[in-house]
């Protein structure tokens, strides 16, 4: 069904841990294999990119076509090479907008290019695939995507590069009424030139997504509760960004005697629902992991379109393998309040479990300490947290016993804040316009630095996250806080917010005390140095395994096993100890290889019978992962 769709562009993702690697592999493969004379182009714009491990090649950021398809290439985007590109290509006119809208000169913006945004992943990736379909560098281009959070987060950077173009038209009339008003004439330079080119590009992208006849955004999915109720919101949240949504893709669907177990069969019923009259596939569970050419190509021909009235049901479930709950498997994580940890962090790959363990961890602990503040919080866009635990969660708190809060942080609700503290005055500061050109006065500047500021700026969720954090420590209400975090590439992301954000700020004391005589606002300096001094506190209590605890999620699967080690790598390149690896849904005999995480205890989750009530799973989990 996929390969015959008309779409040129087709775009995968769901929540993290799905299959949309696989199964975007898969199709792709299938794609070039039918449309022998099409160019595809398998693309990832996932920050940790897992192509490489389900293909079992090396992939990276030049494309290369396979040996066994020839018309297949794949690309995985590397944001950096990306930026350092388009710093070449448009750096110096961009430079010089930005100094035609505020009082900095040129010069000074320089450094800008080598400092670190968490957000330019998918502001590169969205130039990224306009220009390749611009330039028609592929008839086809299949996108593996990030999970579906920062999937929301790239296409709403067509309306950020909307406000931003405007922004920096304003700064471009700023300087043609000053040259007309000086000279009595003005002729168009670089600068109107690559804000008309921009705006051509971006509209011309803009339509390419939004147009059903040419792009679809395929949601993948797996027959679980909380896989559900995210495609449920992503569905929505892609309908109001006028993304055409292309249908629904069902993965791990477990079957007996040909028959779909009747749980997964009811599940499947409830995507249906949810799909807006669109496709609805279901992929049966493979007794091994999919990874290579030839097992892709034996999985894709599996896939099927779903018709209720024909698969029919088996007559019983069949509880997944694994020991009885009520009994651990040693070693288990030890008492981390009584250890005197003030943060755990939870991270791994989508899908594996984190939100589960998030909120275990948390359960149990509050349970040993009945006396001890807790919070858990979820910073990942696409909030699963609520779904764990049962109940509809939002920023404010919410109590789930008397001595544990859990908490979905909204990056809008803290956006809001933290502009009242910072960001309009920073923006009135960067536009530094007062009575210039014999009396003439200039609104052009404040007026578009404020547009650019009440955007959600990319990356915001990160900075917003750690501030939240922060704040909260500093408040001394929690003995503890649990963070159930965004999959890992992005996870990585907040770990570097610190250094990020340091860095900007840094920048901006440098202009600040060049210009300290035009500008004045000695007083927003002072609090700008204080969220500075803050944030470097921040980094370092990240690092400081006395006081935060990261605890890895895997399960025993490759490309996940491989985001794993990867990750763990790069916590240790950075100063962050992680002493615990959570194999979920262990089955005995099925260990993760001794050689993989060698200084890591691992801590053994059995796979747990299933429940209609997520939260019965939580508690069971919080059981089996503390010592006692």
């Amino acid at each position: 069904m996929l390969t015959s769709s008309p779409q040129q562009l087709i775009m995968v993702s769901g929540k993290g841990g799905v299959g949309k690697t696989t199964l975007s592999c898969g199709f792709a493969r299938q794609l070039a294999r039918q449309r022998s004379d099409e160019t595809v182009l398998l693309l990832s714009t996932d920050p940790a990119h897992s192509l490489g491990d389900v293909l079992q090649i090396p992939v990276d950021n030049t494309p290369a076509a396979l040996r066994d398809l020839p018309n297949l290439q794949m690309r995985a985007l590397d944001a950096a090479a990306l930026l350092e590109q388009f710093r070449a290509d448009y750096g110096t006119v961009l430079e010089l907008l930005v100094e035609r809208g505020s009082f900095v000169e040129g010069d000074d913006l320089s450094p800008v290019w080598d400092m670190g945004w968490p957000g330019l992943d998918e502001l590169m990736a969205l130039l990224e695939i306009q220009r390749i379909l611009r330039d028609r560098e592929a008839d086809r281009v299949v996108v593996d995507m990030a999970p579906s959070g920062h999937t929301l987060s790239l296409f709403a950077l067509m309306d950020f590069l909307d406000t931003l173009l405007a922004a920096l038209g304003q700064f471009q009339q700023k300087h043609r009424t000053l040259t007309e008003t000086l000279t009595g004439r003005y002729t168009p330079d670089e600068a109107d030139q690559f804000i008309a080119d921009m705006r051509r590009d971006l509209e011309q992208g803009r339509s390419l997504i939004q147009d059903h006849h040419r792009a679809a955004c395929w949601v993948v999915g797996i027959p679980e509760p909380m896989s559900l109720a995210e495609s449920d919101r992503f569905i929505i949240a892609l309908g109001r960004l006028g993304v055409p949504l292309g249908g629904l893709a069902i993965n791990r669907v477990m079957q007996e005697s040909g028959q779909i177990f009747p749980s997964h069969r009811q599940m499947l019923a409830e995507f249906e629902a949810i799909a807006q009259g669109q496709p609805v596939l279901w992929v049966p569970v493979q007794p091994s992991e999919p990874v290579g050419a030839a097992a892709l190509d034996t999985l894709m021909p599996q896939v099927k379109p779903l018709d209720l009235a024909i698969v029919g049901a088996s007559t019983a479930d069949v509880s997944p393998p694994g020991t009885s709950w009520t009994t651990p498997i040693p070693p288990g994580i030890e008492d981390l309040v009584a250890a005197g940890r003030r943060l755990i962090v939870v991270g791994g790959k989508g899908g594996v479990g984190k939100t589960t363990v998030a909120a275990a961890l948390s359960w149990g602990l509050a349970e040993l300490h009945p006396d001890v503040d807790l919070r858990v919080m979820s910073i990942d866009p696409a909030h699963s947290l609520g779904d764990a635990l049962g109940q509809p969660l939002g920023h404010e708190p919410t109590r789930l016993r008397p001595n544990l809060q859990a908490q979905e942080v909204s990056a809008e609700v803290v956006l809001d804040q933290f502009r009242a503290d910072y960001l309009w005055e920073l923006a009135d500061m960067m536009a530094g316009d007062g009575d210039i050109a014999g009396g003439i006065q200039l609104a052009y500047g404040p007026d578009a630095w404020r547009q650019v500021v009440a955007q959600a700026l990319p990356g915001i969720d990160e900075m917003l996250s750690l501030i939240t954090v922060m704040d909260l420590l500093e408040r001394n209400e929690h003995q503890l806080i649990v963070l159930d975090t965004a999959p890992t590439g992005h996870l990585l992301r907040f770990l570097e917010m610190p250094t990020a954000l340091g860095d900007w700020l840094g920048w901006i004391f440098k202009l600040w005390i060049k210009y300290k005589d035009v500008v004045g606002r000695v007083e927003f300096m002072g609090r700008l140095r204080s969220l500075r001094q803050r944030v470097l506190a921040a980094q370092e209590k990240l690092k400081d395994p006395q006081h935060t605890e990261f605890i890895g999620v895997v399960q025993n699967q490759s490309a996940i096993l491989a985001e794993a080690k990867r990750l763990n790598q790069t916590l240790s390149d950075r100063g962050i100890a992680q002493r615990y690896i959570v194999h979920n849904r262990y089955q005995p005999g099925l260990d993760l290889p001794t050689e993989l995480f060698p200084h890591q205890c691992v801590v053994r989750l059995a796979a747990l019978p299933p429940t209609p009530l997520p939260f019965d799973l939580v508690k069971q989990a919080a059981h089996l992962l503390l010592q006692r």
